[in-house]
């Protein structure tokens, strides 16, 4: 066991890419990757995920949570946010903020997006909503 997998009470360490991706069992891939590590990294009151979106690739639901409240990083690319009825542009480095009950999800730029997520609240609360973001 490398250092990379040890789990203990205390902490965990967990490399991203050692997280399966949730992305083909979706239907999403290759378009879209992403990795989720509440449970992997036994997160007992926040979450974070990774999301890489292909360029120009809009994810075709919104989604939101009941109770938990999200912090987005756009760590490299571009693109737009749709949070309930407003489009925002994003670039890297961008912190978003988005509070339980609000719709929401990306559309990738011409260079593609890669985001991490960072939650806190109850896990399992997501609702989605197919076709969500239509023009």
């Amino acid at each position: 066991m490398s250092e990379y997998d040890r789990a203990m009470s205390d902490y965990t360490i967990k490399n991203l890419k050692d997280i399966e991706d949730a992305a083909p069992g979706f239907g999403l891939s290759p378009n879209l990757e992403a990795r989720f590590g509440r449970k992997p990294l036994g997160c007992e009151k926040g979450g974070v995920g990774y999301e890489k979106i292909a360029p120009n690739f809009r994810v075709p639901f919104g989604h939101m949570h009941a109770e938990q409240e999200e912090i987005y990083v756009v760590v490299s690319g571009s693109g737009r946010m749709k949070l309930e009825d407003e489009i925002h542009d994003v670039k890297q480095w961008d912190f978003i903020r988005v509070s339980p009950g609000t719709m929401r999800n990306f559309e990738a730029g011409p260079d593609g997006a890669e985001i991490v997520a960072f939650g806190a609240g109850a896990s399992g609360d997501a609702e989605t909503v197919p076709g969500w973001w239509s023009d």
